[in-house]
């Protein structure tokens, strides 16, 4: 195990690594400013959303600002040579290289902690028996649900999602002038063709995104639930992606594949325990919001893009909309009769998006009559930015 952790550990031994990567400041900020807490910091969000790439800028910045290298373990979980340890084996063998005593404090970056049965527990018993600054990282919001009740009031999550608009052109290198605001929606259209996934910026290719969807429905889905007919999931979430952006209906989906509706509910819920899809309930009474069908929006608008092309940008501009404020703030959609606006906030806010087009009347009586109070519309890729000041 001591050669497996030096080759995860390069700091022990070397000062320049890390150099090359892509910072992304506004998640590296909150690992910062949880690092002086005691509590436990869970990275989650989509498979390969830079979850890893997170955990070593912060480690650099860690060793930047005086940490001595050798009190700080990155280690992958999922590694094979590692099957047999346990957290605590991990961490007893990381001790024993640096001689490190019990009360002297240690960083840990747990990567793919849900790989190792009982998780919870061995953190839970880290964070109460030794003095550690634990980060963990996992792709699955089950996993992490199912066994998180043990370490409430001991862990904060932070959900990493992928890159938007203003970070894809940074990763690009590109800087837009306000006198050259205009080019924002050139731009748009290149970001939904590839999405925010930070390699596929970086290296951009459908096999690249076909794979990941791949990975997840066998690793994140079917190996987890034993689901054994992978094709009917791979139709699902088809079926998802040319739906996105509306309501969704689970009997339809139960008919469309011969499956039963308990299935097709199930199957959403997987879905968006991976992270792949949002669901977006309706505003109103406690049981209009549980009954009514839910919207469905696409993680990232790269995946989007492989299934249905450049067909409807304004389902992608809304999809983006959604993705930029689904963390700010509780969301719903509004419905009155056949009329809808997209979002409605519990602080009672409307936001209407309209990629460069009008509201026809009825949306446009029931904008400015519902409720509110206060009413934003996104009506172009430059105003965008008002999404900032919410």
């Amino acid at each position: 195990m001591k050669e497996l952790l030096y080759q995860y550990n390069p700091w022990w031994e070397d000062t320049d690594y890390c150099q090359d990567v892509k910072p992304r400041d506004k998640y590296l900020s909150q690992m910062v400013k949880y690092s002086e807490s005691k509590q436990i910091v869970i990275l989650t969000g989509l498979r390969r959303v830079g979850k890893t790439t997170l955990m070593k800028l912060f480690i650099k910045w860690l060793t930047g600002k005086g940490t001595d290298p050798k009190r700080i373990l990155y280690v992958s979980l999922d590694d094979y040579v590692l099957r047999t340890s346990s957290i605590i084996d991990i961490i007893d063998e990381f001790r024993k290289i640096h001689k490190i005593k019990i009360e002297d404090k240690i960083y840990l970056f747990l990567d793919e902690v849900t790989y190792k049965e009982e998780f919870h527990i061995q953190l839970k018993n880290i964070y109460d028996n030794q003095n550690t600054k634990i980060f963990a990282a996992s792709s699955s919001a089950s996993l992490l649900r199912d066994k998180k009740a043990s370490l409430t009031g001991r862990a904060v999550t932070v959900e990493v999602e992928p890159l938007d608009l203003d970070e894809f052109l940074q990763f690009k290198g590109i800087s837009i002038k306000n006198r050259d605001i205009k080019l924002y929606q050139s731009y748009f259209l290149e970001y939904i063709k590839t999405g925010g996934m930070p390699e596929n910026i970086i290296n951009p290719g459908r096999e690249y995104l076909m794979n990941l969807i791949e990975d997840i429905i066998q690793k994140d889905i079917t190996a987890y639930h034993g689901v054994k007919n992978h094709q009917i999931l791979r139709d699902y979430f088809t079926l998802l992606m040319e739906r996105s952006g509306k309501q969704l209906s689970i009997n339809k989906i139960a008919n469309i594949l011969g499956i039963s509706v308990d299935s097709s509910k199930r199957y959403l819920g997987y879905f968006e325990a991976s992270y792949l899809i949002h669901l977006l309930p309706r505003w109103g009474k406690t049981n209009q919001i549980l009954l009514s069908s839910k919207k469905i929006y696409a993680a990232d608008l790269g995946i989007k893009y492989l299934f249905i092309g450049e067909r409807d940008i304004g389902s992608y501009f809304e999809n983006y909309i959604y993705l930029k404020l689904r963390l700010k703030s509780q969301l719903y959609y509004i419905q009155e009769s056949s009329t809808e606006l997209d979002f409605y906030t519990d602080s009672k806010i409307i936001i209407e998006s309209k990629y460069y087009s009008e509201l026809n009347e009825k949306q446009k009586k029931l904008f400015e009559e519902y409720p509110a109070k206060k009413r934003i519309l996104i009506d172009s890729v430059e105003k965008l930015s008002e999404l900032d000041e919410l």
